[in-house]
């Protein structure tokens, strides 16, 4: 787990360190996201406070109500007050109880602004104005009840009821003028947090499209520096096609060239060398006929002993070297033109049974593993579309040097497989337990007159090297897994089917 988060942190310390249009949008996506964040902030602060002034406003709003509410019940109470001091009548009871009943609630929420020093003041002359008119107009009340209505009258007709009622209505003025202006302020004020949550939105918003404005003109002018870059690569690509075919010409000719020379060398040692050989034999004649005459000599008694030996030693040992040097140099001809004309040679594709094909080259050669001890498993091959001289000659030969080297020590095994592989590729392999090759051998095998290890088989150092090459016409490659004394395993890879140039000419 924390490879990965280090591996991720590399990447994203890459990514900000590299300057591409890829971190430039991303950092204005970040840049608008975190703007976006602070706005949202910002208004829900503004919609905190707004709500809150809001709120003082409705209570100051409700408290004017409710100064309003104590006078116009104070004002009813004293109406029904005369009303019944003057008929006499209960039902003008009614509505004094109902101011009464008024009056409470609306002096409860008056006194909310108790906290306020600027408010205290005129709610309590408020509330003591209103606690002595209700006094007064409960004492004439009683005394009517007791028909007493002369002193009621007498109370009312003191003045003091007047003056009560114009210090409520002073305090309810003052009141409401506080609260006026307060209102008024705190209006303003969600006026301006109104204003201020606008403009914050509205500059979010320019930012925004600014940022989003930028975003498309760094992705335009990526897209337009792609489009450019994809001209140019298409251009050098097309230029690249030119000169691919170009050199590919060279190096067909190149390669013709090389095979031609290789063909007229290897013709023009063959003259030489039959000269050669056809001498050396009537050499081997004259040598004969020399050998009867010193046979006569040496009855005779008149011969030079260093003279027959030259004769019947030298002259013959010579010889030998002779016509063993030419016998090795005839083989390497050989194998000079054999591979001058494999690669002259047009290839002809057809779809192959290569199970048949490795199984008949395993039959070829039974005899050998018979007498080696041996045996050939050949697996469930996957067909494929290729030149079937071709397949021949490379699994006819590693088949062949599996046997060569196979160890005399243990039983042999020769196991052919293959399978198909993704990408339109088909691996064969030819695996077996024999002397294995050495690490440092493996690229060396496959060079032209090179051998390894023990020199006890017959051989040129040609086989592989032939085997590659025609590996490579065929457009595979071949690699090898060995370890010396555990034995050897040849890969081949070959597409599945063989293309060939427009030409028609061998590849």
């Amino acid at each position: 787990m924390i490879p990965r988060s280090r591996k991720a942190l590399h990447l994203v310390a890459d990514f900000v360190r590299t300057p591409s249009v890829g971190r430039s949008v991303g950092a204005l996506l970040a840049g608008a996201f975190l703007l976006l964040l602070l706005v949202n902030v910002a208004t829900f602060v503004m919609i905190g406070r707004t709500a809150q002034v809001n709120d003082s406003i409705e209570d100051a709003q409700q408290m004017r109500r409710a100064a309003r509410t104590v006078l116009i019940a104070v004002i009813d109470a004293e109406t029904a007050q005369r009303g019944f001091l003057l008929t006499g009548r209960p039902q003008y009871l009614q509505p004094y109880e109902a101011a009464r009943q008024t009056l409470e609630p609306a002096l409860e929420i008056l006194h909310r602004g108790d906290a306020d020093a600027e408010l205290r003041a005129p709610i309590e002359r408020l509330q003591t104005a209103v606690n002595a008119k209700m006094a007064e107009m409960d004492s004439t009340l009683a005394l009517a009840r007791q028909g007493r209505i002369g002193p009621a009258i007498q109370i009312v007709r003191s003045d003091r009821g007047r003056q009560l009622m114009d210090s409520i209505r002073s305090d309810i003025d003052t009141f409401d003028q506080l609260k006026s202006v307060r209102i008024a302020h705190r209006v303003e004020t969600s006026e301006r947090l109104g204003a201020i949550t606008i403009v914050i939105n509205t500059l979010a918003a320019v930012l925004v499209l600014v940022m989003g404005a930028i975003s498309a003109w760094l992705v335009r002018r990526y897209v337009m520096e792609m489009q450019a870059a994809r001209e140019a690569l298409d251009a050098a690509n097309a230029s690249l096609e030119d000169k691919v075919r170009e050199r590919t010409g060279e190096l067909t000719r190149a390669n013709e060239e090389i095979q031609r020379f290789a063909y007229i060398v290897s013709h023009d040692l063959r003259a030489p060398l039959v000269n050669v050989m056809g001498y050396t034999s009537e050499l081997e004649q004259a040598g004969r006929t020399i050998d009867k005459a010193i046979a006569r000599a040496e009855a005779e008694r008149d011969v030079d002993p260093e003279v027959v030996q030259a004769v019947r030693e030298d002259v013959p040992e010579a010889i030998g070297f002779i016509r063993a040097s030419t016998t090795k140099m005839d083989r390497l001809i050989n194998a000079i033109l054999k591979l001058s004309r494999e690669g002259r040679r047009t290839l002809a594709i057809e779809t192959l049974d290569m199970t048949v094909m490795a199984q008949g080259i395993a039959d070829s050669v039974r005899h050998q593993t018979e007498a080696a001890d041996a045996e050939i498993l050949v697996g469930e091959l996957p067909p494929i579309d290729s030149d079937r001289l071709s397949m021949e000659q490379i699994f006819g030969n590693l088949i062949d040097n599996a046997v060569k080297y196979l160890d005399a020590g243990r039983p042999g095994r020769i196991e052919i497989s293959g399978e198909d592989v993704p990408g339109g590729w088909i691996v064969y392999r030819i695996a077996d337990n024999g002397r294995g090759v050495a690490p440092r051998d493996h690229e060396r095998i496959f060079e032209l007159f090179r051998r390894a290890g023990r020199q006890d088989r017959t051989g040129e150092g040609l086989g592989l090297a032939f085997v590659r090459n025609s590996v490579r016409r065929l457009g595979g490659q071949i690699d090898l897994e060995s370890e010396l004394g555990k034995g050897s395993t040849f890969l081949l890879k070959f597409p599945k089917r063989l293309v060939l140039p427009d030409s028609g000419a061998a590849l």
